[in-house]
């Protein structure tokens, strides 16, 4: 049978009155201090008051893992419900919307190598030439009004080297690393009497260049088509009242 050795341990921070004694007379180290777990604080987030700044400051993962954490609180979850498609929606905000100003750096990253399924309006132009500041108002109510289209703007010059001002302004139309349309001159868009709609119709002439959407069917040309066209008749009528207006006022 073998032999079996017990040690008897006391309870922590206890000692002998023989132990205490040589301690006295420095015969042993000091006795150690009985450990004590420290004192218990509530966890940040949990300290923390639910509202509804509270919940705006959670990200879409974070108020996806709160979709059980709230039952007991009715106008939080819903606020959580919300703001989470708050969020959703905001993932889906159009990746464009203006006329983007490139350098000639920019060119093949922004232009040649867009993704195939964007098709890109390049704004060749020049500052203080009265046409291209027409062209260029134009320019960006279409891109305000068809954020999956996108438009840029690059001096002439820094785009192609020693490009005659008489050109100007200048329309290149690209997709998938192509060009698949130019226009040389504000006479493509009614000169000076251009208009966004003008600006439109001519874009969409052969392709489906401009998109205000990610669904392909909505963006087709026909439908972008028809489109400008109540969006024209809307401005005509528009002015018309105007003219009316200030005719019964003289």
């Amino acid at each position: 049978m073998g032999d079996y050795h017990f040690v008897y341990k006391d309870v922590e921070g206890t000692s002998t009155e023989w132990d205490d004694l040589q301690r006295k007379f420095g015969n042993l180290p000091p006795k150690p201090a009985p450990f004590k777990p420290p004192a218990w604080a509530p966890d940040d987030e949990d300290s923390k008051q639910k509202d509804k700044d509270w919940i705006d400051r959670k990200n879409e993962e974070e108020l996806e893992d709160l979709e059980d954490d709230l039952d007991d609180d009715r106008f939080l979850e819903e606020y959580r419900k919300k703001r989470l498609e708050e969020l959703k929606m905001g993932a889906r905000i159009p990746r464009f919307g203006s006329v983007i100003p490139i350098v000639g750096a920019d060119f093949v990253r922004e232009v040649s190598q867009a993704p195939p399924d964007v098709w890109v309006v390049v704004f060749l132009y020049k500052e203080g030439i009265t046409e291209c500041g027409l062209l260029l108002r134009c320019l960006e109510e279409l891109a305000e009004r068809y954020p999956f289209t996108k438009f840029v703007k690059i001096i002439s010059t820094d785009c192609i080297p020693n490009y005659p001002d008489r050109n100007l302004p200048t329309v290149l139309v690209y997709n998938n690393g192509a060009v698949k349309a130019t226009y040389v001159g504000l006479h493509h868009f009614g000169s000076q009497r251009c208009t966004a709609e003008g600006v439109a119709l001519k874009l969409c002439q052969s392709d489906p260049v401009l998109r205000n959407s990610e669904n392909e069917s909505d963006s087709s040309r026909q439908a972008v088509m028809e489109g400008v066209r109540k969006q024209f008749i809307q401005r005509v009528v528009s002015q018309h009242e105007d003219d009316d207006s200030d005719e019964s006022s003289d």
